[in-house]
């Protein structure tokens, strides 16, 4: 019978180091942070910037991040559902609203930094490939590399949506055309026209239109909002075409109107009381022991 070596033993789990908690929790993919924030050695106090898109059941982020010794740093950033500002209330996480919010934070960083002007982007929105290019008198176009942390790079993705809308405001992000939809993987060849469909939501207003001959009662249930609001599936276009011109016409991020508080809350907890109140609360209990001692004494008394 031959010996097994123990390889996991004590010195062994001395030895062992654990991994950092981000990469423990699955949330940071570290080789690949690595390569996109390490600056060249030669190029002194030159960071990389980043265009961060996430995407949540409920919103899509886009962000400018610079990362720095002591952590990373958001420049800018936009979310989908600032779009109401600009009459978009339905659709906040498809493809056509992902293109919107990348062509946002495009515009605000670029407003930002007094390049707006400069760096117009693509006005004329055809779904065909754009790269911007540096002007021969004047700064370079603002450089960022997109970011999708752990999202899988499938062809057709809402993320590179985002940074479609992002590269058409003027932003040079590197980028092929090999993951917009409308690019055929069979024939490697891709179609302007069906990236443009999806941009101004023609999809839904296919699938609306299939949905009202077909089954109108789940028509009714699924599109719900979409009616409530007004939104028919012949006005999406042009829906789509007025907010890409109003983020062109105001970037600006608005600050958040506060509610005002009711004049009476709710409370779950005691108040805390103020010191007088705990200085007249103590009274009070050593008055009531007093009383508590005097009324046992007397009847001590009465029983003798």
């Amino acid at each position: 019978m031959g010996f097994v070596k123990v390889i996991k033993n004590k010195a062994y789990y001395k030895r062992f180091q654990v991994k950092y908690r981000r990469r423990r929790e699955g949330k940071t993919d570290y080789q690949a942070r690595r390569h996109l924030i390490c600056q060249d050695k030669n190029k002194y106090n030159s960071p990389k910037y980043r265009l961060v898109v996430r995407r949540t059941n409920k919103d899509i982020i886009c962000q400018i991040v610079v990362s720095k010794i002591n952590g990373d740093y958001v420049l800018t950033a936009a979310y989908s559902h600032e779009l109401q500002r600009f009459g978009l209330t339905v659709g906040l996480t498809n493809y056509a609203a992902s293109y919107c919010t990348g062509l946002l934070i495009g515009r605000r960083h670029l407003t930002k930094l007094g390049l707006a002007a400069r760096y117009v982007g693509k006005e004329n929105i055809d779904g065909s490939d754009f790269n911007v290019e540096a002007l021969p008198d004047g700064p370079r176009p603002f450089l960022a590399i997109l970011d999708i942390g752990l999202y899988r790079t499938t062809t057709g993705a809402r993320i590179f949506a985002a940074m479609k809308g992002a590269v058409d405001a003027g932003m040079n992000v590197p980028h092929s055309d090999k993951r917009f939809f409308g690019f055929n993987g069979e024939t490697k060849k891709f179609d302007p026209k069906a990236l443009r469909k999806v941009i101004f939501g023609g999809h839904v207003s296919d699938y609306m239109k299939k949905l009202a001959d077909d089954n109108p009662t789940k028509y009714q249930r699924q599109f719900s909002r979409y009616i409530k609001a007004g939104v028919t599936p012949d006005k999406i276009e042009g829906l789509y075409k007025k907010i890409h011109a109003d983020i062109r016409k105001d970037p600006a991020a608005k600050p958040k109107e506060k509610k005002a508080l009711p004049e009476k809350q709710k409370r779950w907890g005691k108040k805390k009381l103020t010191p007088a109140e705990r200085a007249n609360r103590v009274k009070q209990r050593i008055e009531a022991h007093q009383k508590g001692l005097a009324a046992a004494e007397k009847a001590a008394d009465n029983a003798e």
